[in-house]
């Protein structure tokens, strides 16, 4: 992955970086609906800024300094690395923020743990065993966690780590009408 980065200017700019664009560049799916709400809003979107208005310090006055569509983090056994809708390094005062954005209209996150695991291989095994230690989850967590959940997770805290950032979060933005 370059460390170069061009700057999006209107929402289609990100679609290339969808892993299947024809599929999921659609009216109706996440990935154009959260582009085109954070593209439009330049900042947090009206749907998320309330959050972090009626939180605590250090979450009160969060600034996005960087924001990036279909952010990427390698993780250890897999075959394609995590890939976040966004991704924004944030800061409050003097802390920087490491925050995962998953967009979802209908769609889940993925299997749970237990029938992801049904077709067992060497890298899932290992990606699970890295997810679980990066996150501090114990081997007898419940498995019906959905595994796109704890995936993204360890990517803000990933990112957190490298950037030296105090804290990361994962943002769910859903569109749904019903949920």
């Amino acid at each position: 992955m370059s460390l170069i980065l061009l700057p999006v200017k209107k929402p289609e700019d990100g679609k290339p970086r969808l892993g299947d664009p024809q599929k999921y560049w659609k009216s109706g799916h996440s990935a154009k609906a959260l582009a085109y709400s954070w593209q439009e809003a330049q900042r947090f979107p009206k749907e998320v800024e309330p959050v972090f208005k009626a939180t605590r310090k250090p979450f009160s006055g969060l600034e996005p300094l960087l924001i990036l569509p279909e952010h990427k983090v390698s993780l250890p056994g897999g075959l394609t690395a995590s890939q976040s809708d966004i991704w924004i390094l944030a800061k409050s005062e003097s802390q920087l923020f490491s925050i995962a954005v998953e967009g979802k209209v209908s769609e889940s996150f993925g299997d749970p743990i237990n029938q992801w695991l049904c077709e067992e291989s060497k890298g899932k095994q290992e990606m699970l065993e890295f997810l679980l230690k990066k996150l501090g989850i114990s081997s007898n967590f419940d498995k019906t966690i959905r595994y796109q959940l704890l995936q993204r997770t360890a990517s803000a805290v990933i990112e957190a780590e490298r950037l030296l950032a105090s804290h990361a979060m994962v943002i769910i933005h859903s569109f749904s009408p019903t949920n």
